[in-house]
């Protein structure tokens, strides 16, 4: 039985060889060399906060993040203009309710997330007047 599945597991093995040889091979093109005059140590998410608790539908608020030690930064849903900083903000216009996550990645390829929720609320319609009927009494 084990000489029928022979060519299979040869096969296989010969895969895996070529695929872990052509992935040594790549590692080389993802080096990141830390830039000068950043500090040693593991990559630290130092704040993430929405300016404000909650929102209307419509309104804009800030998404603020600050990281240290990152070689690249991603918020999820995605955000154009994020890099690494140790301060930076974000104008987001959400209509929903959205679970914001950041991922900072270091140098040497470690991850450290973060996430927060911002509650969209819908618009406050605003009190009609009571009118009330006042009947004579004879």
């Amino acid at each position: 039985m084990v000489f029928r599945f022979a060519r299979i597991w040869v096969a296989l093995g010969v895969l895996l060889g070529v695929w872990g040889l052509s992935a040594i091979r790549r590692s080389g093109e993802r080096a990141w060399v830390r830039p000068l005059g950043t500090h040693v140590g593991p990559v630290r998410i130092l704040q993430f906060y929405a300016s404000v608790g909650s929102l209307t539908i419509g309104q804009k608020a800030q998404l603020c993040y600050g990281v240290e030690n990152a070689r690249s930064v991603r918020i999820s849903p995605p955000i154009t203009g994020t890099y690494p900083s140790p301060n930076h903000c974000l104008e987001i216009v959400p209509e929903r309710t959205t679970h914001y996550m950041i991922l900072a990645e270091s140098f040497d390829g470690r991850v450290a997330t973060q996430s927060l929720t911002l509650p969209v609320l819908p618009p406050i319609a605003p009190r009609r007047p009571l009118y009330y009927a006042v009947a004579e009494t004879p």
